[in-house]
């Protein structure tokens, strides 16, 4: 019994580490981020702090822009800059150990300063839901009541989700609307809350552009380019990379890794109706009576 009171500890003590560490990388990143600034630079810059700092990044450096939601992540020589009126969602992870902070802000370079508050104001209300026994229905309804409030709409296709060691998105998922039924929190779980805000109808669908993967499943292969690629990946252990960390990666040998079931590939995630996208994120570690937030 004490080795796993023990351990609950030791997670929570890497978790609030890693917390404190992406506090420091969003103070010095938002500066950063300004129109004819490259991405590539603002997610190198990202990853190398959270290095500096003493942890590894749980995932690439998404930096999603306007109408897309997640999961990009700039390419290898990477040119692309952000522009005036960009709404920037930043959403980056720290690991110790395996053990996951998770958190994202969105950066405004326009006039969307609502649609900014939305989410912000949804990840604030949904906090506040927070304590050992609490239904995540109830999380899911104060997020849509937030947004809508304001007169935008949540991405209902796009969740809040438990973090578990190696792994960012585990039970329980936390819906961004009121939903029937939820799951009870229970003391000592470490979650992600992450509202999403958006001009659009609220759903996000895939739009092609893949750059993250991840490995889930191991086998053998006989290409040795296939080889090489997946003793690279071995350090990543089942957390998500970005090709532009890996020496050479052909998209033709990711898409057939993807095909034999041996890597996922996280496509951009974007509004389909092109609605401008605000996100807001914080790791939470329940307690009794509410929760600490660690980022």
């Amino acid at each position: 019994m004490d080795e796993v009171v023990d351990e609950v500890e030791e997670v929570h003590e890497k978790t609030i580490k890693a917390g404190e560490i992406l506090k420091q990388v969003k103070q010095e990143v938002k500066p950063l981020i300004k129109p004819n600034i490259k991405l590539l630079e603002i997610a190198e810059f990202v990853e190398n702090r959270i290095r500096e700092l003493g942890a590894e990044p749980a995932f690439p450096c998404n930096i999603s822009i306007n109408s897309d939601a997640a999961h990009f992540t700039p390419k290898k020589d990477d040119d692309r800059v952000f522009k005036e009126g960009d709404v920037v969602k930043l959403d980056i992870g720290a690991h110790i150990d395996g053990i996951i902070a998770d958190t994202a802000i969105t950066i405004d370079l326009g006039d969307n300063e609502d649609l900014v508050l939305a989410a912000e104001k949804a990840l604030e209300s949904a906090i506040n839901e927070v304590y050992a026994g609490a239904d995540t229905s109830a999380i899911g309804e104060a997020i849509e009541r937030e947004i809508r409030d304001m007169g935008f709409k949540p991405i209902v296709n796009l969740t809040g989700h438990g973090l578990l060691p190696y792994l960012t998105h585990a039970p329980p998922t936390i819906f961004n609307y009121k939903t029937n039924r939820g799951v009870k929190l229970e003391e000592g779980m470490v979650i992600a809350i992450e509202p999403f805000a958006t001009t659009g109808v609220g759903k996000v669908s895939e739009r092609g552009e893949t750059e993250i993967y991840s490995v889930i499943a191991k086998r053998p292969v006989r290409m040795k380019q296939e080889r090489e690629i997946l003793k690279e990946v071995e350090k990543y252990k089942t957390l998500p990379f970005a090709k532009r960390w890996l020496k050479k990666a052909p998209n033709i040998i990711m898409s057939k890794l993807v095909r034999e079931g041996i890597l996922r590939g996280y496509p951009v995630l974007a509004e389909i109706e092109k609605g401008l996208v605000s996100q807001a994120e914080h790791t939470l570690i329940v307690e009794e009576n509410g929760a600490r937030v660690v980022t």
